[in-house]
């Protein structure tokens, strides 16, 4: 049969409708079959029996999904073209002389990240890069976005104006270099977010598999100090490994056992404000607080803790600890004592499923990891619940079982995502703000994280044995 088009934009409109179809369809199948294939590598080869346990059925309904879904394999257009000589088309086409274009893109949704926002020198170029959003926080990827920036000088006077009109390309993000004054006041247009923790780069990678000084086996959680150290629980070495924020290995202890002073599992590592070290003991059950230089004092929570996973302090000089077997959270005074516990296991807001890390903000609120239920959820320092955010998905704001949670100065929240291998960035209220750019050197299945002294992140890279540090741009 034979199709008569009115010109060449409608034939390739056409074809390309159906070819790009066929090849999203290829593509979320393809992706569909490596996020299953990873997901079930990761929880096999990293997570404990029970968490396998727990995620055997969704393991079980993917595969048996991808084993019976049908893929459009073969191409469903042909290359057949042919010109017919019209003079009727010509006059029609001199009256189409343009079109009216538009976009959704909103100031109050709309991102700016890149090195300009942190630093700008006078005469000095440097870039900025606009991710546009429309009102839902979906990127914009087409329409001609007029981007009117401020530039204004450190007494916030407004110094000039910068103007860019370029034509929005996927994944909806323009790039612009210009020439720098200062700072702009504010990264958002509106003030209701805080400042733009920007789309960051690798710095560098520390490790390998092994088990020498710098070399790691399953290594978990991540610990930054105030005087310029990084301190890994390495897990399946037995050990906690102590290094400088440029990556220089100083130190680690730590012998394999079940006696107190010994590791079986360390998970998770916290640094006190009295310069102890804080280690959650998964299969020992119990933390062992060690001396800033590896002396072992004390171990606290036996026979209260049932799997110990992370750590962390809060603003009282207690310490947190996330029981990922009982799905509750302990919070104890330095010298063992009780002092609150909240949690339980399930998946309504106050409760767990599988928690992993948590990390205390400004206001000593506890920010918990809720791994199995694909949330972050927040309490107050009396462990009443405030909020949540989060659902399973691979999309912005989404989870596939969220492990490392960190807090930056301005209260935003970066959190680890184990079974997408990234990290994301949100507001205090839980609302996406950016991720870190991770595709140099792609993630796998990472655990804690945390930020350095000198405002970068480091993440504990699991699946790759190595841990990485991102610039962070506050």
């Amino acid at each position: 049969m034979e199709t008569k088009y009115q010109s060449w934009h409608d034939i390739t409109c056409v074809s390309l409708q159906v070819l790009q179809a066929q090849l999203e369809s290829l593509l979320q199948g393809q992706e569909g079959i490596r996020s299953s294939c990873s997901f079930t590598e990761q929880a096999l080869n990293h997570g404990s029996e029970a968490e396998v346990l727990l995620v055997k059925k969704q393991i079980s309904a993917s595969l048996d999904e991808l084993a019976n879904q049908e893929l459009p394999l073969w191409p469903e257009e042909n290359s057949q073209l042919d010109f017919l000589v019209e003079t009727d088309g010509l006059r029609k086409s001199i009256h189409n002389l343009g079109a009216l274009i538009t976009t959704s893109a909103v100031a109050a949704e709309t991102v700016a990240t890149g090195e300009g926002l942190r630093v700008c020198i006078v005469g000095q170029p440097t870039s900025v890069t606009i991710t546009t959003k429309d009102r839902d926080g979906r990127l914009c990827r087409t329409g001609n976005a007029l981007l009117v920036a401020d530039l204004s000088a450190s007494d916030g006077t407004v110094v000039g104006e910068d103007f860019s009109k370029n034509r929005l390309k996927s994944p909806g993000s323009s790039h612009a270099e210009q020439c720098a004054v200062k700072r702009p006041a504010s990264t958002y247009s509106t003030g209701k977010r805080k400042e733009n923790p920007t789309e960051d780069d690798l710095m560098f990678r520390i490790g390998t598999k092994g088990r020498n000084k710098g070399e790691f086996t399953n290594l978990q959680g991540v610990a930054a100090s105030s005087v310029g150290k990084v301190l890994i629980a390495d897990s399946n070495n037995q050990c906690v490994q102590i290094f400088s924020n440029d990556g220089q290995f100083k130190s680690r202890f730590g012998a394999r056992g079940r006696s107190p002073g010994q590791l079986q599992r360390p998970t998770g590592v916290a640094l006190h404000p009295s310069g102890d070290i804080i280690i959650a003991d998964y299969d020992n059950r119990w933390v062992s607080i060690f001396s800033s230089d590896g002396k072992f004092k004390t171990k606290i929570g036996s026979g209260k803790l049932m799997g110990p996973k992370g750590v962390s302090v809060d603003r009282n000089g207690h310490i947190i600890v996330v029981d990922n077997k009982s799905c509750c959270v302990f919070i104890f005074q330095l010298n063992g004592k009780l002092v609150s516990k909240f949690g339980s296991r399930g998946n309504s807001d106050k409760q767990f499923a599988g928690p992993h890390f948590a990390a205390v903000n400004q206001n000593n609120e506890i920010i918990v990891t809720d791994f199995h239920n694909h949330s972050v959820k927040v309490f107050s320092p009396e462990g009443e619940f405030l909020l949540k955010f989060g659902s399973n998905g691979e999309g912005n704001g989404q989870f596939n079982a969220p492990t490392g949670v960190a807090v930056d100065a301005n209260g935003n929240i970066i959190v680890a995502d184990w079974g997408n291998s990234r990290i994301q960035v949100f507001d205090s209220s839980g609302s996406f703000l950016s991720y870190i750019n991770t595709s140099a050197d792609p993630l796998y299945g990472p655990q804690g994280l945390a930020l350095t002294s000198d405002g970068h992140i480091v993440v504990a890279d699991s699946g790759n044995h190595c841990f990485k540090v991102y610039r962070y741009l506050q």
